[in-house]
């Protein structure tokens, strides 16, 4: 029977200007598969992608169209260094933007996250390997709403085009 060795906190680092995706999927193939999924949803996107091999050479497997996302992307991974754990730095595009083509990528098992808040990543430890628990997305709420922060809400997002 496996044995619980710790559990980590790994803290990933979500620069200015990007926004990180970190899920499950199954195969090798989802790097290309997910590679061509994010290079066809828009002309501008930037994007690396890290993919943790569960098997085999066991190594990060990486992708995308901007060197400094990939590297982000590799150390990520290699960090939650959880087996098929994924994870996707974006530039010049929102989650929004690719998140229901990413989830419907055929190896994609589930999606984590998708922020541009601090992010930490729960790991359990065992003795055949790592998994991950949960994230950690931004901060803990200060309060409720009010009715002046809804309005800025519902203002906000008609001033950046998501609402009309």
């Amino acid at each position: 029977m496996g044995e619980l060795k710790k559990i980590e906190v790994i803290d990933i680092p979500v620069p200015e200007g990007t926004n990180v995706i970190v899920g499950h999927t199954h195969f090798i193939k989802s790097v290309e598969d997910l590679y061509e999924t994010l290079v066809t949803s828009s002309t501008s996107i930037k994007f690396g992608i890290g993919f943790v091999e569960a098997s085999g050479a066991r190594l990060v497997r990486s992708d995308g169209n901007d060197p400094d996302l990939i590297k982000l992307a590799e150390e990520a991974a290699l960090k939650i260094g959880a087996g098929h754990t994924f994870v996707i730095y974006l530039r010049n595009a929102w989650p929004i933007n690719v998140l229901n083509a990413v989830k419907m990528v055929q190896e994609v098992c589930r999606i984590y996250t998708a922020t541009a808040n601090p992010l930490q990543v729960v790991v359990a430890e065992t003795d055949q390997g790592r998994a991950v628990l949960g994230v950690v997305d931004g901060y803990t709420p200060l309060g409720v709403e009010d009715e002046k922060a809804k309005k800025e809400r519902h203002e906000f997002l008609r001033k950046i085009g998501y609402k009309r």
